[in-house]
């Protein structure tokens, strides 16, 4: 193990997209974590070990319905440093392994609860996605072309940014704030509040009357023609972000339009005249051309790669910004540290694969296992 977590121990508890994302980022930094799956995961299948969400971590197995097994978890709570976890609210108090009772038998413990509408409240154990938090937090409404209904940004937002990121945020500043009081405490990270964390500099530019034009009208929402994408002549795309003077005069140099007599920069009525201008220019060229073109320049016009392009662009070769990870390209880890480098403990585990190390690590006896395993509480891997 290595990386600034390096000795912080972690008990994950599977579930969707943000609770995935923020223990493998904390197993990028070096935390050892140990993912509690479904008893009925463990299949005897090969698993998937080049799952970026689940890279980095041991797999133990366990039937929560299952009062020995609830006897596990809390004995494993009790070593733990973390606790992630993405059920519904109540769930864990109803299986026994909420935060009472996890902070009872280990008072040091960071319980994180990810979850989309956060532990209270009248929409709390409501079901949700992504979407719909990023609908009710007002970030999904300026997010799309004029005249069309707003366009889902993937769940790159509310379930990993709002939800799996902002709960790495608490966690972290959790464990800080016990080195100097000797006590855990609960982090409620909810998607709906991440996500308007997110739109923070949106509602400035609402305040400051500086975002007053319809979805699709505005300053970074694609209104502005410096500051969009294009479509070239091969049908792919480049993305222009030429917002300061200098940078735009370098875009108008990079088409030749230096001599053309066009609008100002930010004279919004003539916004049209300079799209249609700018479209026409870069639709005479293919993407890879513009590319190279604009390369070196402060223009800010860069080729909108496709994912599997992406960690050939020069720039993510000569950082490494992608890693082979049990035969999958990935995301490696970020952010870098200096002098306690981060880096992927290790592919993907196969459900049930450590159960006994784990169970062993924890101070269970052999026949102790044994009886769990016989009883259906645990399950390893086949």
């Amino acid at each position: 193990m290595s990386g600034p977590l390096t000795g912080v121990r972690v008990l994950e508890f599977t579930n969707l997209a943000p609770v995935p994302f923020a223990a493998t980022m904390l197993a990028d930094l070096g935390a050892d974590v140990v993912r509690v799956d479904r008893h009925d995961a463990v299949t005897g299948g090969p698993g998937r070990p080049g799952d970026p969400l689940a890279r980095g971590r041991r797999s133990i197995a366990l039937d929560l319905k299952h009062p020995e097994a609830i006897a596990v978890a809390l004995r494993l709570a009790e070593s733990a440093d973390v606790l992630v976890e993405g059920f519904r609210p109540g769930v864990c108090e109803r299986l026994g392994i909420g935060p009472d009772a996890c902070l009872d038998a280990n008072p040091r413990l960071v319980y994180a609860r990810i979850s989309g509408w956060g532990q209270d409240g009248p929409g709390a154990k409501e079901a949700g996605h992504d979407l719909d938090y990023l609908a009710v937090s007002g970030a999904l409404a300026p997010i799309g072309p004029a005249g069309a209904p707003p366009t889902p940004p993937l769940n790159y937002v509310a379930d990993f940014a709002g939800g799996g990121m902002l709960a790495v945020v608490g966690i972290l500043a959790a464990l800080w704030e016990r080195e100097r009081s000797g006590r855990g405490q609960v982090v409620d990270a909810a998607m709906v509040e991440g996500a308007a964390l997110l739109s923070a500099q949106l509602h400035g530019l609402l305040a400051d009357g500086m975002w007053t034009g319809p979805r699709g009208g505005n300053l970074l929402d694609g209104g502005a023609p410096f500051y969009r994408c294009y479509t070239c002549a091969d049908d792919r795309f480049v993305a222009v972000a030429a917002l300061e003077p200098r940078f735009y005069a370098a875009l108008l140099a990079g088409l030749g339009l230096v001599d053309e007599d066009l609008p100002g920069q930010y004279d919004e009525a003539g916004w049209p005249l300079l799209h249609e201008t700018f479209a026409a220019v870069l639709a005479t060229g293919t993407r890879d051309e513009w590319a190279e073109r604009f390369a070196g320049t402060d223009a800010c016009v860069t080729p909108v790669l496709d994912p599997a392009e992406a960690p050939h662009h020069p720039q993510a070769a000569a950082r490494r910004s992608f890693v082979n990870v049990g035969g999958q390209v990935q995301p490696a880890p970020a952010p870098r540290l200096s002098r306690t480098p981060s880096g992927v403990q290790g592919p993907a585990p196969v459900p049930g694969a450590h159960t006994r190390e784990v169970l062993a690590g924890a101070g269970f006896g052999e026949a102790e296992i044994g009886e769990l395993v016989r009883s259906g509480a645990v399950a390893v891997e086949r």
